[in-house]
């Protein structure tokens, strides 16, 4: 198969981040970023997107987490626009409806280059474990503009705000996954224009 791999390493006044990533991977992780909750959901990411994620990040977390949570989200943006190279032969859209105890979550992606973030969503706290669930928008807002990514999440139903989450974080790992598996049918990308991108 096809090697899809990128790294990216991104130091700013706020944050020190460095990853790397596999997206055909076996869904191995090695992720710190010193928000314990946060590290739980992308290993998510990456166990059911089967993308082998390492990620260190070191962020102003004296602060809050906005900084931290958003950065990683761009560094995973560009590591999958960069892995994915000129994004020929891949499918483009994935989507699935994803079921997590008593919640029930849309995740629709198209790899487009032209990114975009439906979030339809409520959470009834502002903090599950060490993180803000205000920066769950934020953190894949980023993460789309940077991918250049079309995500539409949305909530059906939920009451636990740690399962609402969870099952966002798995849905973009499966839609993730489905979008950019190769279909030998597609002859350069998967577009009228010729191109995937702006």
């Amino acid at each position: 198969m096809i090697e899809k791999k990128a790294q990216i390493h991104r130091k700013t006044k706020e944050t020190d981040i460095k990853m790397s990533i596999n997206l055909y991977g076996r869904g191995l992780s090695n992720i710190k970023t010193g928000i314990g909750f946060f590290d739980h959901m992308l290993t998510h990411i990456s166990k059911h997107g089967f993308i082998d994620l390492n990620l260190e990040a070191k962020g102003d977390l004296e602060v809050d987490c906005h900084h931290t949570i958003e950065d990683v989200g761009i560094v995973l943006g560009q590591c999958i626009n960069k892995a994915l190279g000129d994004k020929k032969g891949i499918k483009r859209y994935g989507s699935i409806i994803l079921p997590m105890e008593e919640a029930l979550v849309l995740c629709a992606i198209d790899i487009s280059g032209r990114p975009y973030l439906g979030f339809d969503a409520e959470f009834t706290v502002e903090k599950v474990g060490g993180m803000d669930t205000e920066m769950v928008e934020e953190f894949f807002r980023a993460l789309c503009i940077h991918g250049g990514i079309n995500m539409h999440i949305k909530v059906l139903s939920g009451k636990n705000n740690h399962h609402i989450i969870e099952a966002m974080f798995k849905a973009f790992g499966k839609a993730l996954d489905e979008a950019t598996q190769i279909d030998s049918r597609i002859e350069g990308v998967l577009s009228t224009k010729g191109i995937l991108e702006v």
